[in-house]
C-alpha cells in the first residue's frame, strides 16, 4: 500500500487542522493505521493508531484528548483531527500502516507516508 499525508500547515495555538492519510493499493480496509510524529531534533514518536475495522483508537498521552482519530474505508483515507494546538505539536506528522501491528513503535508498521509538517505559532 502507497500512503500519502496531506493537510498540514501554520496555525496558531489554540487552532485546529485536520491531516489526512490516503492510500493506494489494495485492501486498505485490511491494514491498521497510525500516525506519528517527529521534532526538528527528537526521534519519531507516536502519535496515534486505529484498527482496521476502526473499533480500537490509541492516542498518546500528550494529544489525549485534543487530536481524534479516524478513517473512512470507503475512501481509503485515515484522518487525524487536531484541536487546541500547542507550540509543543509542532512536528512533521507520518501516517503508516501494517497488516498486524498497531502499537506505538514505529518500525513494527511495514508502510510510510511522505509526512505533512504542522507548525504551531504563539
Amino acid at each position: 500500500v502507497q500512503l500519502q499525508a496531506s493537510g498540514g500547515g501554520l496555525v496558531q495555538a489554540g487552532g485546529s487542522l485536520r491531516l489526512s492519510c490516503s492510500a493506494s493499493g489494495r485492501a486498505f480496509d485490511r491494514y491498521h493505521m497510525g500516525w506519528f510524529r517527529q521534532a526538528p531534533g527528537k526521534e519519531r514518536e507516536f502519535v496515534s493508531s486505529i484498527t482496521w475495522s476502526g473499533g480500537t483508537r490509541s492516542y498518546a498521552d500528550s494529544v489525549k484528548g485534543r487530536f481524534a482519530i479516524s478513517r473512512d474505508n470507503g475512501k481509503n483515507t485515515v484522518y487525524l483531527q487536531l484541536n487546541s494546538l500547542k507550540l509543543e505539536d509542532t512536528a512533521v506528522y507520518y501516517c503508516a500502516a501494517d497488516v498486524w501491528y498497531y502499537g506505538v513503535v514505529p518500525g513494527q508498521y511495514d508502510y510510510w507516508g511522505q509526512g505533512t509538517e504542522v507548525t504551531v505559532s504563539s
